[in-house]
């Protein structure tokens, strides 16, 4: 499941201040720019309109996170999208939902996909979402969580690898992601986490095919 942040995302740090203090003295204007797209986003309340209840994905169902666990964002026009994360939520669908709308959690993931292939969404891929226990993988990813436990197969059904896979495919259509393990990773192998999902079980071999299959169908 996504790992709380620890990273004072909504507010305007230190670094912040001293970047844009320094593009100031130096004068240079492209540098202030983009240090202040960036900025303005990490403001609190900041958000770009968008349609309440709209989804991503075709089908999904809308349920929305606490602002707590996520920041508003203009993406991919503020931060880039190349990354895709796999998560498994050591619980059940409810369960998972009912954290990210938690806003003492402090971590969600743009999507879960149920046992039964059914897909939630509870971020806009506008939106970074605190999933990854790493800002600069959160900034650049978006985020996959699937029903169930890290040691048990038999969770991982046909239903969810294919309507995962068709999510991924789509998420990777839309901002030109490869499909392949360096972009489409675990969460076990995002930098500094202390996670071990999606786990041994989940078959990657078989994810990556179904993935390719789905991108070439939509094509």
């Amino acid at each position: 499941m996504g790992a709380r942040r620890s990273d004072a995302d909504r507010r305007i740090g230190r670094r912040a201040l001293l970047i844009g203090g320094a593009a100031a003295a130096v004068g240079s204007v492209a540098l202030a720019r983009e240090e202040l797209a960036h900025l303005y986003w990490r403001l609190p309340g900041v958000q770009k309109s968008r349609v309440e209840g709209a989804v991503d994905f075709g089908g999904a169902r809308w349920v929305s996170a606490s602002e707590a666990n996520f920041r508003w964002a203009d993406r991919p026009d503020d931060y880039g999208i190349d990354m895709v994360v796999i998560h498994v939520t050591q619980g059940d669908l409810a369960g998972a939902v009912k954290a990210f709308e938690d806003p003492g959690h402090q971590a969600a993931a743009h999507y879960i996909v149920g046992q039964d292939g059914s897909v939630t969404q509870m971020i806009r891929e506008l939106d970074v979402a605190y999933h990854a226990g790493n800002r600069a993988y959160n900034e650049r990813s978006v985020g996959i969580e699937h029903e169930g436990f890290v040691d048990r197969p038999q969770d991982f059904t046909d239903a969810m690898y294919s309507a995962s896979a068709r999510l991924t495919a789509r998420i990777c259509a839309r901002y030109g992601i490869p499909v392949d393990r360096e972009h489409i990773i675990g969460h076990v192998e995002v930098p500094g986490t202390d996670h071990t999902d999606p786990g041994e079980h989940w078959d990657w071999d078989r994810y990556l095919k179904l993935v390719k299959t789905a991108l070439t169908a939509s094509a």
